[in-house]
């Protein structure tokens, strides 16, 4: 479902703009962060997808002059390889050094794409990440938000990023 046009005026950016910003921000985290460099977006915007399975959220709060949520929804096994990198060490379950460190890729996403909504985004302020993870579960961000929910690919596995946000 595409923003609205007075969301967009008031950022000053059409939807192409913040997407592509979006993308950015996810890849420089992904490079930096974790050492993955072929991260590929997904050409397309997909619907918020809100029940998973064998999944891992991480979730950051917006709030400010814009409110919403920054999530990443991760499978297990990709979760637990991106720790991995992160961490340089072997990670083989499920566990706390596996949710800090989606929690701070979420984080590191949420103050990357705040600059995009204002000037220096200071007007904005982040929560300390939440993680959820299970074997089927939903995530619903609120009825009045729009969304931009991206697909991205390592390899062979994929995982979404998900901005929500309201005015």
């Amino acid at each position: 479902m595409p923003m609205k046009p007075e969301t967009l005026a008031a950022i000053n950016m059409t939807e192409e703009q913040l997407i592509k910003g979006l993308i950015k921000d996810v890849q420089d985290v992904f490079i930096n962060m974790v050492g993955v460099e072929d991260l590929m977006h997904l050409p397309i915007q997909i619907d918020m997808t809100t029940h998973f399975k064998e999944c891992l959220t991480a979730m950051v709060g917006l709030a400010g002059t814009y409110n919403g949520l920054v999530s990443v929804h991760v499978p297990w096994q990709l979760a637990i390889s991106f720790t991995s990198l992160m961490l340089g060490m072997e990670v083989t379950e499920i566990d706390d050094d596996v949710n800090d460190a989606m929690g701070e890729i979420a984080n590191m996403v949420a103050g990357s794409f705040k600059q995009h909504l204002s000037k220096g985004g200071s007007d904005i302020q982040l929560s300390t990440p939440s993680v959820v993870n299970g074997s089927d579960y939903f995530v619903s961000s609120g009825h009045a938000l729009e969304n931009i929910t991206l697909k991205f690919a390592s390899d062979e596995e994929w995982f979404m990023v998900a901005i929500s946000i309201e005015e």
